[in-house]
């Protein structure tokens, strides 16, 4: 790579249950410019330090700064991952690696940071809303699991207010979803429970049983053969070929539209709500239904508030890295 001086280079991670993605990005006034990249299976690894290691022996630049988005709640500087056997602690990083600049965030909080950079390509628009543009901005992510975090806005500088709203209670609004939540009582229902890839699965499982349904045997032999089955649920509800599998997430989105109305209400969203993570791009085509937004504003006297709050896709799939890479931009700023 043929650099100059003046060329900083910033360290971004963007760290889940599945995979560790870290990339190498130079400072730029406008929106950081992403060089190298590169992706890791959390689960082979002992530790993020493990990676880093891997990481930094390929690509052996000397990073101004670094942040790394974590799934997982931060507190003072370390965070014990949510679906790893991890502790990650900011000075443990900067003694090991001897790094001035470090900040570990929520892996939400991250892609918070990344929403006002992001260009019009990567966002696709499901309702558009009132436009206010230093409004809270909210952020749902289901995935592995189902991140959440806001953006707000003080004095002109934004700053991500990190959540774990995706362990908060389930709560049905149907006769459908009520049957579902007593089959699980016994144990604590949250909503990234069902609203996640494990979560759709869940949900097509649950409905199978429920409806007393007979697989029909292509459909067996394909999930026979999937590595990822809620995807292949996802692909073939939206082709429209099995109707347990369309009822199946229909119920996903309806649950998620009345999750992200909660959080646009908890919040006051005016700034928007946002969509990101792997699965809302690939089930676009559903989210674009009235499903969604039907659940969305269905919250009462609020439903014209509701209908006001622009909702958009994010599409971008390395906004986490991105806003990561911003939170580390601003670092080598101080």
């Amino acid at each position: 790579m043929k650099t100059d001086h003046d060329t900083h280079f910033l360290l971004a991670g963007d760290i889940g249950g599945t995979k560790a993605n870290l990339a190498i990005f130079i400072s730029n006034e406008k929106r950081p410019i992403l060089s190298v990249e590169e992706s890791y299976p959390s689960r082979n690894a002992s530790s993020l330090e493990q990676i880093l290691d891997v990481f930094l022996s390929k690509h052996g630049l000397k990073v101004d700064a670094a942040c790394f988005g974590i799934a997982g709640p931060v507190f003072n500087g370390c965070v014990k991952t949510t679906n790893l056997p991890w502790i990650v602690s900011a000075n443990r990083l900067k003694e090991l690696f001897k790094w001035e600049r470090v900040r570990l965030i929520n892996d939400l909080g991250a892609t918070a940071i990344a929403i006002p950079v992001l260009l019009d390509h990567e966002l696709v628009e499901l309702n558009r809303g009132n436009h206010d543009p230093t409004g809270v901005i909210g952020v749902l992510a289901p995935g592995t699991g189902l991140g959440m975090a806001m953006l707000v806005s003080i004095n002109g500088k934004r700053y991500p207010l990190q959540s774990e709203g995706g362990h908060v209670d389930f709560a049905p609004k149907n006769v459908d979803e009520i049957a579902l939540l007593q089959d699980f009582i016994n144990s604590h229902v949250s909503v990234e429970r069902l609203v996640s890839g494990p979560g759709l699965f869940t949900i097509y499982s649950w409905l199978k049983h429920h409806r007393k349904h007979k697989e029909p045997k292509w459909l067996t032999d394909r999930f026979d053969l999937e590595t990822d089955i809620p995807q292949a649920i996802s692909e073939i509800a939206i082709l429209g070929k099995d109707p347990l599998c369309v009822e199946a997430l229909n119920t996903f989105v309806s649950i998620l539209g009345s999750t992200a109305g909660n959080l646009a209400l908890t919040g006051m969203t005016t700034g928007g709500i946002y969509l990101a993570g792997g699965i809302c791009p690939k089930i676009l085509p559903k989210l674009k239904e009235e499903v969604f937004m039907k659940a969305f504003i269905a919250k009462g006297r609020f439903m014209e508030l509701l209908s006001g709050i622009p909702v958009k896709v994010v599409l971008n799939d390395k906004a986490a890295l991105l806003g990561a890479a911003c939170c580390a931009m601003d670092l080598k700023e101080i």
